[in-house]
């Protein structure tokens, strides 16, 4: 490819300062059961554009902006677009908050067929396999991963979805490459902190969004951590800053 040319709000999102602001406005679904925020609005229509794309995004909105009811939004609208399901979205999640997600769904959006894959009974191997295509959301929790792995990786599905997804911000542990393995062709990150302590965190929570995008980790941290933590390099920060930019989302309560 030897250039590409572009013009609008596609133009932003390649030079990587995309406003979302001077993207097209989705109406809510009809079936949402709630009123968006403006901000909110604007955050399904951020989705639902990068969904179209084959792009993986980071919703990074500070807590209590509902990230939950953006992501319900965006399940509802899809399958009011399509006519029907698009496939299972499985979504991983706390523990703590198993319960209070199926609760949101049921909600906001009560017309979306929800299974919940936790406790001694759920189904696994071919029966979890056989009932996935009759659920649009499929709620699993991160400390079932390794228990769960073969049956999940047997399993086609239409996205993953990792609510607090800086679980997954220590790239060389087993469940984070249980996470990757997974067979999906959307993926979706829900975090108020996509960055705490060190650069990694950001690489593991994109390469997770949009395998290969960053390259390797060794090549990134050569790259960008190396100057930018150690060196104060202002110049390489900026290019990271370009490059993540389209793909993470990031209002705080005080914008």
């Amino acid at each position: 490819v030897q250039g590409i040319d572009a013009s609008g709000w596609v133009a932003d999102l390649l030079e990587g300062s995309a406003d979302t602001s001077r993207m097209p406005r989705l109406d809510q679904p009809e079936g949402f059961d709630g009123e968006l925020r403006p901000y909110q609005a604007a955050g399904l229509s951020w989705l639902a554009f990068l969904d179209r794309m084959g792009l993986g995004a980071c919703l990074a909105d500070d807590m209590g902006l509902g990230k939950t009811i953006q992501l319900i939004a965006l399940l509802q609208h899809e399958r009011e677009r399509l006519g029907c399901s698009p496939g299972p979205t499985l979504l991983i999640v706390p523990t703590s908050v198993v319960s209070n997600w199926r609760r949101e769904i049921g909600r906001f959006a009560e017309a979306l067929r929800v299974h919940v894959q936790h406790g001694p009974d759920r189904p696994v191997g071919d029966r979890f396999v056989a009932m996935a295509e009759d659920f649009d959301v499929i709620i699993t929790t991160y400390t079932l991963l390794s228990r769960d792995r073969d049956t999940l990786l047997r399993t086609d599905f239409h996205r993953v979805v990792l609510d607090e997804a800086q679980y997954i911000k220590n790239p060389p542990t087993k469940q984070t490459a249980t996470i990757r393995a997974l067979r999906a062709r959307r993926r979706i990150a829900l975090t108020g902190t996509p960055v705490e302590n060190r650069l990694s965190e950001l690489w593991s929570i994109i390469e997770f969004c949009n395998p290969g995008y960053l390259g390797p980790q060794s090549e990134f941290r050569r790259l960008f951590p190396v100057p930018i933590e150690r060196h104060r390099g202002s110049r390489r920060a900026e290019q990271l800053r370009a490059l993540v930019r389209p793909f993470i989302l990031r209002r705080v309560k005080t914008d």
